[in-house]
């Protein structure tokens, strides 16, 4: 089956939108008809070169839609249903899945897998084994949630991805608790979930940090109680909005070294750093030995917002419906499919909050 589908034919080259051939349906499997999908960066870092994937791409993993088909075999999901993608499923088998942590999974899919073809035939992978920025996608069974009807598509998508880890991080991760100091640096999609959790969990101040005073009105509306552009006064800053002492939580949304030193910096003594942005293999972070043993902070990765999505989509999704959980600030831009290639050029220059396809 033929369908419209946003791919990469190989590191900084031009994106296209083109027709492309689905993967192979059959036992196990399920087709999705896209209904929103959002850019996400973890998509752009595999066409920039942090990831390595093989060309030609279909990109995309942050999406919502309805199931059109199952295989054989398939059972928590049936035609009609509205479902969000997961790029990470987990087995349910290996050691992780078995110790409580699925987003670890041992055996989960990879930068990307085989996957369908171009309209001449030349053989496509598909993005964490998705594919999602096309108009439908066949995916492996455990890697659609069912959810609740009636949550808006666009929102819908933001769960499979963006806000699952930057809500998880919050959540999971840090467990931020009610009156400690939360900074968020980069406010990307992550960025603002994080802001968005970081509120929610009754944090105070909140300090949200991007190099562009242009962020400020989406970080305020996201949650944030203050908003810094990022500079070599940062960490003072923060202190002073802080009682002199630096922030309980700080985190890291970006994925550069220069970013994990300054989120370090900025955390009291005491305090937790968590790196929620993917960084590349080559940046490496450097801080002092005698800092490290006499801040006593803590310096975490949270992947995946350390989240369950069987378990966390469908309550998120749920908040969503009851008017707890706003996901509106964080999406900037709503946009067609002939939409995508510019917004991953705002995205590269650290525009707007989350641009979504809606299908």
């Amino acid at each position: 089956m033929s369908v419209k589908a946003l791919v990469s034919r190989g590191r900084d080259t031009p994106l296209a939108v083109e027709d492309v051939e689905l993967p192979e349906f059959g036992p196990g499997r399920v087709r999705v008809r896209i209904r929103a999908a959002g850019v996400c960066h973890s998509d752009l870092s595999m066409i920039n070169g942090t990831l390595a994937p093989p060309f030609p791409l279909v990109l995309g993993h942050e999406a919502s839609g309805v199931v059109v088909e199952v295989g054989n075999g398939v059972t928590h999901v049936a035609p009609g249903d509205d479902v969000v993608l997961n790029w990470s499923p987990a087995c349910r088998q290996c050691w992780y899945c078995t110790h409580g942590e699925p987003h670890l999974c041992e055996k989960a899919v990879g930068p990307s897998r085989p996957g369908g073809t171009t309209a001449d035939g030349t053989p496509l992978h598909v993005a964490l084994g998705l594919g999602a920025l096309a108009e439908e996608a066949v995916v492996a069974a455990k890697a659609v949630v069912p959810v609740p009807a009636g949550v808006p598509a666009a929102e819908a998508a933001l769960l499979g991805c963006a806000v699952m880890t930057g809500i998880g991080a919050v959540r999971h991760t840090a467990q931020v608790r009610e009156g400690e100091s939360v900074l968020v640096i980069g406010l990307g999609g992550v960025g603002l979930s994080v802001v968005t959790a970081a509120r929610a969990a009754g944090a105070a101040p909140v300090i949200a940090v991007d190099v562009t005073e242009a962020k400020r009105p989406l970080a305020l509306a996201a949650g944030a109680s203050d908003y810094l552009v990022s500079d070599d006064t940062l960490s003072k800053a923060v202190r002073g909005l802080t009682g002199g002492r630096g922030a309980d939580h700080a985190f890291e949304c970006v994925g550069r070294s220069s970013t994990i030193q300054a989120a370090w910096r900025a955390a009291r003594r005491g305090g937790h750093v968590t790196v929620v942005g993917m960084g590349a293999l080559d940046d490496l972070v450097q801080l002092s030995a005698l800092d490290v043993f006499h801040s006593a902070k803590v310096l975490r990765s949270s992947y995946y917002g350390g989240s369950d999505p069987d378990r966390d989509v469908p309550a998120l999704a749920a908040s969503i419906l009851d008017g707890s959980l706003d996901l509106g600030p964080l999406i900037t831009d709503r946009i067609d499919l002939d939409g995508a290639p510019a917004a991953f050029e705002r995205m590269t220059r650290g525009e707007g909050g989350r641009s979504v396809v809606i299908f």
